[in-house]
């Protein structure tokens, strides 16, 4: 007992990540467990239990698994175009406004979507300001609709109208495609909320200059295969969510010499160039897209329990299930833990939001923490040496490992693949997720960033829906 109390403190952490966190700041070695009590509806740890391997059901959803998640791992997306919204989203017109997240009304949505709604309202011409913009959305002048039901994603709010220029990625293994919009940058943006002169007259640029240009550029080359730059940049430290610096300079580089053709405009160029290469998160929405063009061919496989989306909209968080369909099941969407930008504290922060969440769907993104490990301190997930744990937790509720995507530190392990509904529920481990956080009120921006949990009641009630379908 006496050598042990005189030797160095090394602590085991059970449960609340916070105390791991404390101790590691203050230089004390902690090996971080994460451990929860079993889901608190016994109902759904015997669903579970029902639904395991061994049993008919179960063995049902195993070989209904293996062919989803064999899907999702065959994807080969290619970046092919930029076009306006109208000329690729299926379903476009005008008057219809698609947002991030499962359904919600305007009477429901948080205040950085209604604010990027009443933005998008002036920018599209439909409002002269804002005040007006927001009367014709309550009064039910503005058609909403979810991306993903368009073949869509976007970024926080997800704002996508019929004028914004959205990338086409697609699946050439399957021959399906997704869309997402430009990034905009950091900063007061629309995809936060934004929603001023400022963030209208942005937008109208990268409608009228970047984005013909970039597709331009595409069509020229043939586009750019996407998955040889994901891997490339897992091996350089991005996680594709909060991360992507090595894979916007990927990108970039591949795009640059179909760009000096297509555009003529030396100023222009300059322009283009300088806005792509000084905005780190620019391959976030490329990546969105990919997400979206993988997971989408292992939707409608009868008896899957694997998760085709998760997404959320500041008021709902929302999953898919490739057994259950399109269906939707959604809980309350949580608060996001994280670091604050200077002059912001948790007070001023809008519940978690975005499409984003597609890129964890598909072993991204905070299933990729291990790539990563600045992103732990960044999103404030605790020090570097703790970014392994998160992948590590992952493992535990997905059903494949992405061979084509390693992570160096994890012996070139792939990252987690394929979430697995009964193995969250029985487990109690809810996918991690990497994101930026808005302010809660409109036209204020981005004030930090952090990690969220996925709200487990999601997962109780799509294990429920796809015990429905089996019987």
């Amino acid at each position: 007992m006496k050598e042990l109390l005189a030797g160095p403190v090394r602590v085991v952490n059970v449960g609340l990540e916070q105390f791991a966190s404390d101790l590691g700041a203050a230089g004390v070695e902690v090996a971080d467990v994460e451990w929860s009590p079993p889901a608190a509806d016994p109902a759904a740890l015997a669903l579970a239990d029902r639904l395991e391997a061994g049993t008919t059901a179960g063995d049902r959803i195993d070989a209904a698994n293996g062919e989803a998640v064999d899907r999702m791992l065959r994807g080969d997306p290619v970046l092919v175009d930029v076009l306006p919204a109208e000329e690729a989203v299926p379903g476009m017109r005008d008057r219809l406004l698609l947002h991030a997240g499962p359904p919600v009304e305007w009477s429901r949505m948080c205040g950085p979507m209604r604010g990027a709604v009443a933005g998008a309202a002036v920018l599209e011409g439909w409002a002269r300001d804002l005040d007006e913009a927001e009367a014709l959305a309550a009064r039910g002048g503005v058609d909403l609709s979810p991306n993903h039901h368009h073949d869509a994603v976007g970024p926080m709010t997800g704002i996508v109208t019929r004028g914004m220029p959205v990338m086409v990625v697609e699946n050439r293994t399957f021959g399906n495609r997704a869309y997402c919009t430009l990034n905009e940058g950091l900063g007061r943006v629309m995809r936060f909320g934004g929603n001023d002169a400022e963030v209208r007259a942005r937008l109208r640029w990268i409608a009228e200059v970047l984005g013909p240009a970039l597709g331009g550029a595409l069509r020229s080359g043939g586009g750019v295969p996407l998955k040889g730059i994901v891997a490339r940049g897992l091996a350089a430290g991005d996680e594709m969510h909060q991360r992507n610096v090595a894979c916007t300079g990927l990108l970039l580089r591949e795009l640059a010499p179909a760009l000096a053709r297509a555009v003529e405009d030396r100023e222009a160029l300059a322009a283009i160039l300088a806005f792509i290469a000084g905005n780190d998160q620019f391959f976030l929405n490329v990546a969105m897209a990919l997400g979206k063009a993988v997971a989408d061919p292992a939707r409608g496989v009868a008896g899957s329990s694997l998760v085709t989306a998760m997404s959320r909209n500041g008021t709902d968080f929302g999953i898919r299930l490739s057994g259950t369909g399109d269906r939707w099941f959604t809980a309350p969407v949580e608060m996001p833990r994280g670091l604050y930008f200077p002059g912001f504290t948790e007070a001023d922060a809008n519940p978690d939001m975005g499409d984003s969440t597609i890129v964890e769907t598909v072993g991204l993104g905070g299933f990729a923490m291990a790539a990563a490990p600045a992103v732990a301190g960044f999103v404030g997930a605790g020090s570097a040496a703790e970014a392994a744990g998160f992948t590590r937790r992952m493992y535990e509720i997905t059903l494949a490992r992405n061979a084509e995507w390693t992570i160096p530190a994890l012996d070139f392990a792939g990252v987690p693949t394929g979430i697995d509904t009964r193995r969250v529920v029985a487990n109690s481990i809810a996918p991690t997720i990497n994101t930026g956080i808005a302010h809660r009120e409109p036209g204020v921006g981005q004030v930090g960033a952090g990690v969220v949990r996925a709200p487990m009641d999601c997962f109780v009630q799509g294990l429920a829906g796809l015990a429905e379908t089996l019987e």
